[in-house]
């Protein structure tokens, strides 16, 4: 069993502990479920960077990565230093991360929040929309084609985009429909931690344009960005290179001021 098949069963026993906890009725009453969303995608097509900051503290293949900032200091950070979106990591086990940063991310910054978590269930997307996220991730290795839609167009009807992450052309082909805003290739392969920015190349030409493409992890450089661009992609999901550094925001800041 990989890494990934783990986090999926804990995943599902996390999500049936807390249904028994809290009630839909308790997130439907949140202050941020009737507030309108931003929308990343638009951002994503006219910016010039492209750059979706993210909130990690850790992961299962390099351990801790930064315990020292708060979620304020760094969504702060980013926002500041231009950032079209931030990515909010909210898987406590194996990511470090909390539906709490979600929340401290949300009324510390006014840019599109990524809910980054493990989706399997209907009742994640209402946690996402209640703790102020703009919108959520899906990932086609671990869903159905059936799954994809249902919890997609659940989204679009609670105003929340969709990011579609995939890592090879099966899971693409399976996963093409139009309840989804943006198409992510993961540069790493989940089950082996490999990391390549061929992954996004070869699947660019796939990808059809009305969808925004968003080219995830490995990305630790600008050239690596300049490198993408001509293959059509907008948006560049970046955690660990800015995490890893003293000052998040600051390393943001200047890898966003090389793209101008």
């Amino acid at each position: 069993m990989n890494i990934l098949d783990k986090i999926i069963i804990d995943k599902k026993r996390e999500v049936i502990l807390k249904k028994s906890i809290i009630p839909i009725s308790q997130l439907e009453a949140s202050v941020f479920f009737g507030k309108q969303t931003i929308s990343l995608s638009q951002k994503l097509r006219v910016s010039n960077s492209g750059i979706i900051a993210e909130h990690k503290r850790r992961s299962p293949s390099k351990s801790i990565i930064n315990n020292n900032f708060t979620v304020e200091e760094v969504v702060k950070g980013y926002e500041d230093a231009g950032a079209c979106g931030i990515s909010v990591l909210t898987d406590g086990k194996y990511f470090g991360g909390s539906l709490d940063d979600l929340l401290l991310a949300r009324a510390s910054v006014n840019i599109p929040l990524l809910r980054k978590e493990f989706m399997v269930d209907e009742y994640q997307i209402l946690e996402a929309k209640a703790h102020g996220a703009d919108l959520i991730l899906l990932i086609a290795a671990v869903l159905t084609r059936e799954e994809i839609k249902s919890l997609s167009e659940f989204a679009k009807n609670l105003g929340l985009e969709v990011l579609l992450e995939v890592h090879n052309q099966e899971e693409l082909e399976k996963s093409i429909m139009p309840s989804l805003d943006m198409i992510g290739v993961n540069n790493r392969n989940l089950k082996t931690f490999e990391v390549s920015l061929d992954f996004s190349k070869e699947l660019a030409s796939q990808i059809p344009n009305e969808f925004v493409k968003v080219s995830e992890s490995g990305i630790s450089s600008v050239e690596a960005i300049r490198e993408l661009k001509p293959f059509g992609y907008k948006g560049f999901l970046i955690g660990e290179n800015f995490m890893k550094t003293e000052n998040a925001g600051k390393a943001a800041t200047e890898l966003i001021n090389q793209l101008k």
